[in-house]
């Protein structure tokens, strides 16, 4: 079965954050949604992982996710990510430099009833502090 990039759920969700759609994650996400985050961003609900995707569109405006690929095998969607912006203010434990910035992202989620369960943002951080500190 093909699945087209753009139809997945993990597509779907980083392209609302990304555009602060944050009403879309409710047709995205179930509201007891689990993401594993690195630099203490992890949330437990879908409030909460609203709360953070605001706070990183208020710190970096022009952030983006381009989706490089996704693999789709049943309820599991995995992307491949390029995140790019400028650290205007601080966030997740990194201070708003003015620079920007360009990190590869893994992003894996576990969907039940076609809406995101439980996902892992797996982030090169260390490369974002290289760029934007210093």
């Amino acid at each position: 079965m093909t699945v087209l990039m753009h139809d997945t759920v993990v597509y779907r969700w980083l392209a609302a954050g990304d555009a602060s759609d944050l009403d879309a994650f409710d047709d995205l996400l179930h509201s007891d949604a689990v993401i594993h985050a690195p630099a203490g961003l992890s949330t437990t609900s879908i409030e909460e992982e609203k709360a953070v995707w605001r706070n990183a569109v208020t710190a970096m405006p022009d952030l983006a996710h381009e989706i490089q690929e996704v693999v789709v095998d049943g309820d599991v969607e995995m992307a491949r990510v390029v995140v790019t912006g400028t650290m205007a203010g601080p966030f997740g434990g990194v201070e708003g430099t003015g620079r920007r910035f360009r990190m590869d992202q893994a992003v894996i989620t576990h969907l039940r009833h076609g809406k995101i369960a439980e996902a892992w943002e797996i982030a090169d951080v260390a490369a974002l502090r290289d760029q934007v500190d210093g």
